[in-house]
């Protein structure tokens, strides 16, 4: 059969990724990936360390890093971006402009980090006061909490697991619990740290309870790493990807019918008065997949009645 007339496949833009060596999220990247866009993943060498300040040190050194990136250069990526929160935050922030210095002089491309790409997902966002859920121990969150003081950002809350293996292994529901006890001091936003923990089908959820934007370590490093190369991040309803979710989940809420004139020249709203659907429920399933099921809209909750669109916060 002649299938010439199909004309191959669809020209892609490269993004490459650099990972440490445990880590086992590449499905979540390419959750947030458009069709037209493929990842090159590398990772870096295996060391028998545990998750610590001295595992971040460890794979974020960079001669490591210049190995990784020449690796990839084989197959001419746009942007490379380094997916490892701990590892772009242990140094500051002078050490993370000097990790993004020297991928792009190995691979001679743009190149940005994961905590790097945070920063700049909360000036997208307008966000300066923010509560943070870590897997980490407590020197590892500390050191977090350190790298976003010195960036001009207030910590409101945090909330960790204190792990130091298998973090992918952690469960939505443990993500959402630690969500609820960081965030209730109002934050502008939450952000949930760690590439190697699960948030994909979390982030919409919580947003819609918590009424706050919610970023994640991923979410931020594809979303800068695509923005890199002139895509946006696809993804379920989500603030930092969606401007209108930045309103808040009231923004869900169907507009009103258009009125018309009926035969006695009255004036009625087509459809009835049925009432629209509640922007919590409309955001409850919103973008997940059956493959992953999460808390029912129950478990999760659908916040404090009578508050508005952030919970009583003015808008972003």
């Amino acid at each position: 059969m002649d299938v010439s007339f199909l004309g191959g496949p669809l020209p892609q833009h490269g993004v490459g990724i650099v990972a440490p060596f445990d880590f086992a999220l590449d499905r979540e990247l390419w959750r947030w990936v458009p069709d037209d866009v493929s990842l090159h993943v590398t990772r870096t060498p295996f060391v028998p360390v545990e998750v610590s300040l001295d595992l971040a040190r460890l794979v974020s050194e960079h001669e490591t890093l210049r190995e990784a990136v020449r690796a990839l250069s084989a197959v001419a990526p746009e942007v490379v971006a380094y997916a490892c929160t701990s590892g772009s935050f242990v140094g500051g922030g002078a050490g993370e402009r000097a990790m993004v210095a020297a991928m792009a002089q190995a691979g001679e491309v743009p190149s940005l980090t994961t905590s790097g790409a945070l920063l700049d997902a909360l000036h997208e966002i307008d966000a300066r006061r923010v509560a943070i859920v870590t897997p980490y121990t407590k020197s590892v969150t500390d050191s977090l909490e350190d790298y976003l003081d010195e960036s001009g950002i207030t910590i409101t809350g945090r909330s960790y697991l204190g792990l130091t293996r298998e973090i992918w292994r952690v469960p939505y529901r443990d993500v959402v619990d630690m969500a609820r006890e960081a965030a209730g001091d109002a934050p502008d936003a939450l952000f949930i740290s760690c590439t190697n923990l699960p948030t994909y089908d979390v982030i919409p959820q919580l947003e819609a309870e918590l009424r706050m934007p919610v970023l994640s370590a991923n979410q931020v490093t594809m979303w800068a790493a695509l923005r890199a190369v002139g895509k946006e991040a696809v993804g379920p309803y989500q603030a930092l990807l969606d401007p209108v979710a930045r309103r808040g989940p009231a923004a869900m809420t169907p507009s009103p019918p258009p009125t018309t004139a009926d035969e006695t020249g009255g004036l009625h709203e087509p459809g009835g008065s049925e009432p629209g659907p509640e922007p919590e429920a409309a955001l409850a399933g919103a973008g997940t997949e059956a493959a992953e099921p999460l808390e029912s809209a129950g478990e999760l909750g659908a916040g404090p009645p009578g508050a508005d669109e952030w919970g009583g916060q003015p808008p972003l």
